[in-house]
């Protein structure tokens, strides 16, 4: 299975990096030194907590923006991937050997709930239903729940979502060799990328090999949408009575929330594209070869271009600055 995709190491290109645990990467609680250079290092989310904004990338790194952006220290040195918040309090940090992290003071500090080195498969997003009941997901079909607001984490294997012939192959060793089927196992399912709400409550996943599923139970079970693109989807979102998923080599398309007849969005690059922002009545892509386009209609457009560097991500704070984030760092349009 191939194994190229979004936020890992930079140095061959965001979306065609091996995912694999960080090189020399150690827990090492709450002794991160503070960086100078922070603001300016690979930063591969952001999210809105109430008044704030809160980046999180390479070595752990969390940075908070209140008047001005500040590096707050973490209990891990390993890259986060990404970051979510629930309410303005509540939010979680996932990242390379199967961490996650936890602030129940927005973003200010932090504590360790989960890590592994020895799954050594990094989590690409997280996302809370509520204060207790929350999932994330990444690499090879990496899928943990928690229902007691993550003091403990259970995993799943969502058979539900391998090809026909992975299914057979697998009741068929598993007969044979018990070791071997749970090796098999945990490399056979794609790269879930991201998760997210759509406005019935149900949840859209998307991924590798282009992975595109639909759950009406809170993620406990999948069923495949019907997708005619096999590549890899890094992130989706919704705009208005529409759904937008969005990834390699500037493939985008849009269906309406009955997740049928998708339509390809138009695009003047063909840059992998790795996040998205609504802003009002626009809607914003930004991704690899610095790019930032806007959506309208069935076509995007450039509205600005930087180059030497991958933007990751996109968000906007309660007054109205809209930041990016990417290979280096934070940075906002030049007004």
């Amino acid at each position: 299975m191939k194994v190229s995709m979004l936020r890992s190491a930079v140095a061959i290109g965001l979306s065609a990096c091996l995912y694999t645990a960080s090189v020399n990467a150690q827990l090492d609680p709450l002794t991160v030194q503070i960086q100078p250079q922070a603001q300016s290092s690979l930063l591969v989310d952001i999210a809105k907590a109430g008044d704030k904004l809160v980046a999180v990338g390479q070595r752990g790194h969390v940075l908070v923006l209140e008047q001005q952006w500040q590096q707050v220290p973490t209990p891990v040195v390993t890259q986060l991937n990404n970051v979510f918040f629930l309410n303005e309090k509540l939010g979680w940090a996932v990242g390379h050997d199967a961490t996650i992290i936890h602030t129940n003071d927005g973003g200010l500090t932090w504590s360790l709930q989960m890590a592994s080195i020895e799954l050594e498969k990094p989590f690409l997003d997280v996302r809370f239903f509520s204060e207790q009941h929350g999932v994330a997901i990444g690499a090879y079909g990496l899928f943990y729940r928690t229902e007691d607001g993550g003091k403990t984490w259970q995993d799943e294997f969502h058979q539900e979502l391998l090809f026909e012939e992975d299914v057979a192959y697998l009741n068929e060793i598993k007969q044979q060799d018990e070791q071997l089927y749970l090796s098999e196992r945990a490399a056979l399912l794609p790269h879930f990328n991201r998760i997210i709400n759509l406005d019935d409550d149900r949840l859209l996943m998307v991924g590798e090999l282009g992975l595109v599923a639909v759950s009406d139970d809170m993620g406990r079970t999948f069923s495949r949408v019907e997708f005619d693109y096999d590549g890899s989807m890094f992130n989706a979102i919704t705009h208005g009575d529409d759904v937008y998923v969005m990834g390699l080599r500037g493939h985008v398309f849009k269906a309406s929330n009955l997740l049928n007849d998708w339509q390809q969005i138009e695009l003047p690059v063909e840059s992998s594209i790795n996040g998205a922002l609504v802003n009002g009545d626009d809607l914003y892509l930004v991704g690899n070869a610095g790019i930032i386009l806007k959506v309208d209609g069935d076509k995007a457009e450039l509205v600005a271009r930087r180059q030497g560097e991958n933007i990751v991500s996109v968000a906007r704070n309660n007054k109205g600055e809209i930041w990016f984030a990417g290979t280096k760092g934070l940075f906002q349009l030049p007004k």
